[in-house]
């Protein structure tokens, strides 16, 4: 194999103890695009067609269903042949079709809504510069439509590509370049999270670390030093090279870089020193000729905290409503199995370090802290927490409880009291939190939820590390618009079960 040959090469130049190594590359042209990609965008491009044509038909359909032979309606009939090609055309103007967002995050979902925006207003302009009274009604059926058809059908598929991924197919190859602990931390979350697209083919540790040690990280190829990314990307066949913070990495030895991975057309990523900041608290902004990044402070006060509680409050109050019914059920259920009681009370620590009762249906027997100093040499949860997949103490309908999460719903009067928030980081206990070192101790500068990053991560399978710090990047980046993404993807975590014990 060529690429391997050229590891060895990198490897060999390593061993003769030469700081950089000159590696003859992979072929003179870029290498092309993968298949898969085309294909992907190829299909975005039809599904987009599709949902235009669909809203045009049911907008002409419903705004003139007794007169579609009408003479006033052949303009249209003309608009429904020409509204899919002009989506589409809106949609690539508006990055839609990118690669680096398709597949993944919610930014492929804006510029869709973004470029209906856009055709919204050009068809009002339109209309009125050609003096053409535009029904309204075929607007307020067909646009509508036309936007919520795209954005369903791209998340069907994506939704199929991430199984894709699951079986390791549809991957992007990735040289990770940084210090082998952070190196090997990045392999491990890319493993995890193989829908995000990403498998590391190789690792460019420092000058200095390069030729000594084990020859891999975390079962990755060392495929040469800082000075070989470009050409360790080459002959592994990496489409992108991505920069862990490290100081050796500076602005020119990234700018150069740059330069080098141009030629191929690997694309570049560079992991910010911020790890947990993100989104809209990041900004460019240029002083003195250099590109400074400017991060705001997280909004943890005011009119967003305001509205984020008005929100909670008026949705729990609503679900506690439809909800009665299966409340009931369970509550017989629970009842039913050894005559405790239904609910279970515990003291948790909220914002502020504020204690207050959380409230949850019964999962174990009778008496079960009692029973948990016994219980705690078996512990399978690094970390503060105390977590068996297999507890005792767990009753048969607490199992089924537990794995649907049904008896975390009490928990709604706690959002309704304001203690808690639909969403936040997991309630603690008052033991854990006299563990909190200075920097875990920011999760309590919100109110804890219902639900959370941990909740749609995979819950009790996370480590005490990974919990934490999916908390942390909550409390930083939070919004209303987050929230509502991750009640969105509780309900498949829930459905799906896993890491819940």
């Amino acid at each position: 194999m060529v690429a391997s040959s050229g590891v060895e090469a990198v490897r060999s130049g390593r061993a003769e103890g030469r700081p950089t190594v000159s590696v003859p590359r992979v072929g003179a042209e870029p290498p092309r695009p993968r298949s898969w990609i085309r294909a992907y965008v190829a299909g975005l491009v039809a599904l987009d067609l599709t949902a235009a044509l669909l809203a045009a038909g049911a907008g002409t359909a419903v705004r003139f269903h007794d007169a579609l032979g009408a003479p006033s309606t052949a303009p249209y009939l003309y608009l429904f042949l020409l509204l899919p090609p002009v989506w589409v055309l809106f949609v690539q103007l508006g990055g839609g079709y990118e690669r680096r967002f398709v597949g993944l995050g919610t930014e492929e979902y804006r510029r869709v809504a973004s470029a209906a925006l856009a055709l919204t207003a050009a068809v009002a302009i339109g209309a009125y510069a050609a003096k053409f009274d535009l029904a309204r009604g075929y607007l307020l059926v067909t646009l509508p439509l036309l936007l919520l058809g795209s954005l369903v059908l791209r998340y069907v598929r994506r939704k199929a590509l991430h199984r894709r991924r699951a079986l390791g197919q549809c991957m992007s190859g990735v040289v990770v370049v940084g210090h082998r602990v952070a190196a090997a931390e990045l392999i491990r979350c890319l493993r995890a999270r193989p829908h995000h697209g990403m498998r590391v083919v190789g690792v460019c540790l420092p000058t200095s670390d390069a030729g000594e040690g084990d020859a891999e990280v975390e079962g990755c190829p060392v495929v040469g030093a800082f000075p070989d990314a470009a050409d360790a990307a080459a002959l592994v066949r990496a489409d992108t090279v991505a920069v862990l913070a490290c100081p050796e990495m500076d602005g020119a030895e990234l700018r150069r870089l740059a330069w080098r991975l141009e030629k191929s057309g690997t694309d570049l990523v560079v992991a910010s020193a911020l790890m947990e900041v993100a989104g809209p608290r990041t900004t460019i902004r240029p002083v003195a000729g250099l590109p400074l990044l400017h991060v705001e402070h997280p909004e943890l006060a005011g009119a967003r905290r305001v509205a984020k509680g008005a929100f909670d409050r008026c949705a729990a109050a609503l679900a506690l409503i439809l909800l009665s019914p299966l409340f009931l059920v369970l509550a017989v259920l629970v009842r039913a199995e050894d005559g405790g009681p239904v609910f279970f009370g515990q003291t948790r620590v909220g914002r502020g370090g504020a204690e207050f009762t959380v409230y949850k249906f019964r999962t174990m027997v009778v008496g079960a802290e009692a029973l948990k100093a016994a219980l705690r040499p078996l512990n399978e949860h690094n970390g503060v927490l105390f977590k068996m997949r297999q507890d005792p103490r767990v009753t048969r309908v607490g199992t089924w409880l537990r794995r649907y999460s049904l008896d975390e719903l009490p928990q709604l009067v706690n959002v309704l009291r304001g203690e808690m928030s639909l969403v936040g980081p997991r309630p603690p206990l008052p033991e854990e939190v006299a563990r909190y070192g200075h920097d875990v101790r920011r999760r309590l500068v919100v109110k804890p939820g219902l639900t959370g990053l941990w909740q749609i991560s995979g819950r009790s399978d996370l480590s005490w590390e990974e919990s934490v710090r999916l908390d942390l990047r909550y409390v930083e980046n939070w919004s209303l618009t987050l929230d509502i993404q991750i009640l969105w993807k509780t309900w498949s975590a829930v459905i799906r079960g896993a890491g819940a014990y």
